[in-house]
């Protein structure tokens, strides 16, 4: 293990991120919010920490291993989310404890968008900006941000790439050289984050909570600036406009990219994934809105419809965003759209889940197994779109299916164990293992209510989620330190 090439890669995006402290600095000059402090100092030890790191080892100059690559990613999501908790500590008002700053970091960089805060109205102008911008970067991933600048920094970035990009599928690349892929994916990011700004800007938000909502919106976060999320601006086109660029963004980013360098919108017709995204948004829908009329829930039945399409899409794509809530919904459908959550987006978007490629490609196998039944000597092939998928791919779904529903019975089982109900800890398991937000019961509107000790299993969840569960799990075996 290169210990001293982790230590200087950990300096030098620790180095990048300081700057993460500015346009809060900024924003606080701007509204006279009296938080500005907390942002220097924070920028500042986050800025003389890398500094130091990279120093001492400013010398180390070797390739960059896939075992590095994964301890690089884990440690700096982690030592990110320390770091990033300064300015919540460093406020003097409200206090926020060290458990709770930690869990509204991660929250944040994790995109999973559950809050401790049940007061986001006496929070300042530029601290609510900061937890927007957290997932915004949190979003795409600072990692392939670095990625983009590797040359700068003088190590490769392929490896850093494969350990932090979603999906089943790691070594697609859209172009030859994995810096123009990096740079590629935050150029799609950032787009589509002016476009969705502009269109909320035009709906009728202010440019604060314009900007502040298009970061969580293609961050896929749910973080919103106002107690009540979306609801607070009491506007069906802001919601629609939600709904859409929910949808966009729980897309693979790589097709976006594609689909804009050939001019031609045929890629999304013909990605099999898009198609069942399309297709479990329609059939939710409208089985959530034949209920919502059936028990009389809305006054009127376009409202039923809009609240039914705008919380299944935040739900599936694991956004998070509410307007009217869904944990008072009647029966079970509290319950159906919190699992909903667990397919998540495409694999290559910054949604959460277990993302609906592996869902595809376990339900061919399944299919595949069946048709063994009947023709016990057939040679089957599992494919996607027209091409084959590898037996080690299979493999590697079949893992990480396992792992999932095993870790989300663990942690679920772990957060009973401090006295909480079934309903809020196995709701809140789901939510923060696959970066949703908002759960049932006592953390329906906050998770402020929880003991520190269950925040802490939580906020593990979330990195656990965001990192896929294998970047983080190989760590904790005796192989992967091995020489």
């Amino acid at each position: 293990m290169q210990v001293p090439l982790v230590i200087r890669i950990l300096g030098l995006l620790m180095i990048c991120f300081s700057s993460a402290n500015l346009p809060p600095i900024l924003i606080s000059l701007i509204f006279n919010d009296g938080a500005t402090r907390p942002f220097i100092f924070s920028g500042l030890i986050t800025l003389s920490v890398g500094l130091t790191l990279w120093f001492f080892t400013r010398k180390v100059n070797r390739d960059l291993r896939y075992k590095e690559g994964f301890l690089v990613v884990v440690l700096f999501w982690t030592v990110l989310g320390v770091i990033g908790a300064l300015p919540f500590l460093l406020l003097e008002s409200p206090d926020i404890r060290i458990a709770d700053a930690f869990f509204e970091s991660m929250s944040g960089l994790t995109t999973t968008g559950a809050t401790v805060i049940p007061k986001l109205s006496e929070l300042p102008a530029s601290v609510l900006f900061y937890r927007q911008q957290l997932q915004w970067m949190g979003g795409m991933g600072i990692i392939v941000l670095a990625v983009a600048i590797m040359p700068m920094l003088g190590v490769g970035g392929m490896q850093l790439f494969r350990a932090e990009t979603p999906g089943p599928m790691k070594d697609n690349k859209l172009t030859p050289r994995i810096t123009e892929t990096a740079k590629a994916l935050w150029y799609v990011y950032a787009g589509l984050t002016l476009i969705c700004a502009l269109c909320y800007f035009l709906a009728g938000m202010n440019w604060f909570d314009a900007i502040g909502h298009a970061f969580s919106t293609i961050a896929i976060g749910g973080f919103s600036p106002h107690d009540a999320s979306l609801g607070h601006f009491q506007n069906t086109r802001i919601e629609w406009i939600a709904v859409f660029f929910m949808i966009i963004a729980a897309m693979n980013f790589s097709l976006h990219f594609v689909a804009w360098k050939s001019r031609s919108l045929q890629r999304y017709l013909h990605d099999r994934e898009i198609r069942a995204l399309l297709l479990i948004v329609i059939l939710a829908s409208g089985l959530t809105y034949l209920i919502l009329v059936k028990d009389h829930v809305y006054n009127q039945n376009i409202q039923a419809f809009q609240q039914a399409v705008f919380h299944v899409v935040s739900v599936f794509t694991t956004t998070g965003y509410t307007s009217s809530g869904f944990h008072w919904w009647p029966g079970a459908l509290p319950v159906g759209l919190l699992m909903l959550s667990f397919l998540g987006g495409c694999a290559g978007s910054t949604a959460g889940g277990i993302k609906l490629l592996r869902i595809l490609l376990l339900y061919k196998q399944g299919k595949r197994e069946i048709t063994r039944l009947v023709h016990p000597r057939a040679e089957i092939s599992i494919k996607l779109g027209g091409t084959p998928v590898s037996n080690d791919v299979m493999n590697s779904v079949w893992a990480f299916f396992s792992f999932y529903i095993l870790s989300f019975i663990l942690i679920a089982l772990a957060i009973t164990a401090h006295g909480i109900d079934w309903v809020t800890a196995f709701s809140a398991t789901a939510a923060c293992l696959n970066n949703l937000g908002p759960g049932l019961g006592d953390v329906s509107l906050h998770y402020g209510n929880l003991p520190s000790t269950a925040k802490s299993i939580l906020t593990f969840a979330m990195l656990l989620g965001r990192l896929e569960l294998f970047t983080l799990l190989v760590l904790f075996t005796s192989t992967f330190w091995r020489n």
